[in-house]
């Protein structure tokens, strides 16, 4: 899956990079196991950011604590990206200022080719569903996003799309259907928002294709294999 290629973004360093992190960054280039983890986390708990005074974007993963297996799974594969490892999210309980445990994280360098995501996939700071998204899906995008935001219950597997509007549902299923004639249905989950939902032969379905890539300790968000 891994297909190395050849950027398609011209490469312009920043005036505010230091010396040493040019040459690092001009040699960065993101391959298709890559993207499609990219674009699977965005459709999930991923996040794409420029910060205050930036020009280029970063992308940071962050997974509760019971998924540390995945957080250093995502990372092995843009380990070339991130500058260190995987590192505890820490938060203070607001009633007795106790410190505790509260997420596994990381994040990639800025870079010209994140920020181009960043475009396509973010309008005016909040995250969005594009309208030719069924370019960007794959098998292992898939995965990626069920292993986000999947949940298996009753012989269906449902998605949680609570931070995308109706529209932008329709058009994940419109995607899943003309792509992989994957046929899927939406409720709203009270004021939370939209979840997708699949019927117990699409989920089946659905299953087949992604199965492959589906790391041991998020089996669980899949039905088992007969």
């Amino acid at each position: 899956m891994e297909s190395s290629r050849k950027s398609k973004f011209k490469f312009i360093p920043s005036k505010y990079w230091q010396k040493k992190w040019i040459e690092y960054k001009r040699e960065l280039h993101l391959n298709l196991t890559q993207e499609s983890l990219l674009v699977g986390s965005l459709l999930g708990d991923g996040t794409l950011r420029v910060g205050k005074g930036a020009i280029n974007a970063n992308l940071k993963m962050e997974h509760g604590l019971v998924q540390k297996k995945y957080v250093f799974w995502k990372y092995e594969i843009l380990k070339n990206w991130v500058p260190t490892p995987p590192k505890i999210s820490y938060r203070y309980r607001e009633d007795t200022r106790e410190k505790y445990k509260k997420s596994w994280w990381f994040r990639t360098v800025r870079h010209p080719e994140i920020t181009e995501f960043w475009k396509i996939f973010y309008h005016k700071g909040k995250k969005v569903i594009p309208l030719n998204i069924g370019k960007f899906l794959n098998h292992f995008a898939l995965a990626v996003w069920v292993m986000d935001d999947g949940c298996f219950n009753k012989n269906k597997l449902d998605l949680s799309t609570y931070s995308f509007s109706l529209d932008e549902v329709k058009l994940l299923q419109k995607a899943l259907n003309s792509k992989f004639n994957i046929e899927s249905n939406f409720y709203r989950d009270r004021d939370k928002g939209y979840r997708m939902y699949f019927t117990v032969a699409s989920t089946q379905k659905l299953s087949h294709l992604i199965r492959p890539y589906i790391i041991t300790s998020m089996e669980y968000k899949l039905p088992i294999t007969p």
